[in-house]
């Protein structure tokens, strides 16, 4: 298969209208070719393409930043002598200076798959300066490697930010063209709209069920190390609002979660007690850990561990929202006056509990401290913002 950068530089009369314009790159360290030639040093190699300058989103055009709220300043590219823009420094959205500098914008950057990965947001925020300063945005598209199931509760009006660009649910299974798409319609958005779309992905085959099998992972953000991860990220997410450690400090964040004061084992037999069925779709397995730094670190920890992988992994019966939040129910079962929530600001949202930031509304937790809520009723919930979802997006899919 081609992704939207092979496409485009295989095919000259996809480059034509590119001729003459001032080019701008959006990408970060997963932004490669299946050769792993990064996409910026691909396109300087363009005769027809002039390069004019490169953003780089959350942790950077290189992805050095390691956490939430760690901002990247601007720099000049040594090689190429072009600016490049942090999206994530002094500003997230682009500033009309930043805007007159290209003509059109390539937007090479791979996704995970859920509402709280920012890249998303920085479609957004770049589409609305296209708009409003007349440029034109392609996005040179890449799989979704989460696939197309859906999953979470709907972004409520009110709850936007820069980890909810809009009403759509966690693990939205979109590519980021087609959310493109969906963000035009849904914000009235006027602009020179295109994407460049893959060659032959199978969203459904195994065993990638999004992600190709012949592709080499590469980080597109410091706590993204595996396609693992990536299937788990729409649920283990939401241990960022937590003083849960989601595993920062070891080698398998994203993917695991536990704390000093829990008993693993105990966790996980409430959670086939509350409900079995969310355990299906993977492996959960008990496991020891010390982070080297964030949170708990130095300190022993006990937890557990999602294997959504190999013989483990069912596409369609794997729900990583409802696996961690039957996670965060069993210990306030168990432990109820446990200091769960975590109070801190988070993606500069100072006036709300960063769990209910994450989830875009404050329904996930009130279930989980409700002593007498029970499985179904989440599951009600999130069943009807997910069928609702699952309805709006299909006007979009491209693939």
């Amino acid at each position: 298969m081609k992704f939207g950068i092979e496409r485009l530089l295989a095919d000259p009369a996809l480059r034509a209208p590119l001729e003459g314009k001032r080019v701008a790159l959006l990408a970060h360290p997963a932004s490669v070719t299946a050769d792993l030639t990064h996409s910026l040093d691909a396109l300087a190699d363009c005769p027809e393409i002039r390069l004019s300058a490169a953003f780089g989103p959350q942790h950077g055009l290189k992805g050095d930043k390691q956490d939430n709220m760690m901002e990247t300043p601007d720099e000049v590219d040594p090689r190429l002598g072009i600016p490049v823009f942090s999206l994530y420094g002094e500003v997230r959205r682009p500033s009309g200076q930043m805007m007159s500098t290209f003509d059109v914008v390539l937007i090479d950057l791979q996704d995970l798959g859920c509402r709280i990965y920012t890249f998303v947001t920085t479609l957004l925020y770049m589409l609305e300066a296209a708009a409003e300063h007349g440029k034109a945005v392609w996005v040179l598209d890449r799989p979704n490697p989460a696939g197309r199931p859906v999953e979470g509760t709907l972004l409520l009006p009110g709850w936007e930010s820069f980890v909810g660009a809009g009403p759509m649910v966690m693990r939205h299974g979109m590519t980021l063209g087609e959310m493109g798409h969906w963000f035009i319609r849904e914000f009235n958005l006027d602009i020179n709209y295109r994407v460049i779309e893959m060659e032959g992905w199978a969203s459904d085959a195994a065993p990638g069920f999004g992600w190709p099998a012949d592709r080499a992972w590469i980080n597109p953000s410091p706590n993204a190390p595996n396609l693992n991860m990536a299937r788990c990220y729409a649920g283990t997410v939401m241990l960022e609002g937590t003083t849960l450690s989601e595993g920062r400090g070891t080698t398998r964040p994203l993917e695991l979660f536990g704390a000093p004061d829990i008993d693993a084992r105990a966790v996980l037999g409430e959670m086939e007690r509350v409900a079995p069925q969310w355990l299906a779709g993977c492996a959960v397995r008990e496991v020891w850990f010390e982070p080297t730094f964030h949170k708990h670190a130095g300190k022993l920890c006990n937890g557990l561990q999602f294997h959504a992988e190999q013989g483990f992994y069912d596409h369609a019966a794997f729900r990583p929202w409802r696996l961690q939040a039957l996670a965060f129910k069993a210990i306030r079962r168990l432990y109820p006056d446990y200091e769960l929530w975590r109070d801190f600001p988070y993606e500069y949202v100072f006036d709300k509990l960063a769990i209910d930031v994450i989830n875009g509304g404050p329904a996930l937790r009130e279930w989980v401290d409700d002593a007498g809520s029970e499985a179904g009723d989440l599951e009600a919930i999130a069943s009807a913002d997910e069928r609702a979802w699952d309805e709006q997006r299909k006007d979009f899919l491209l693939y």
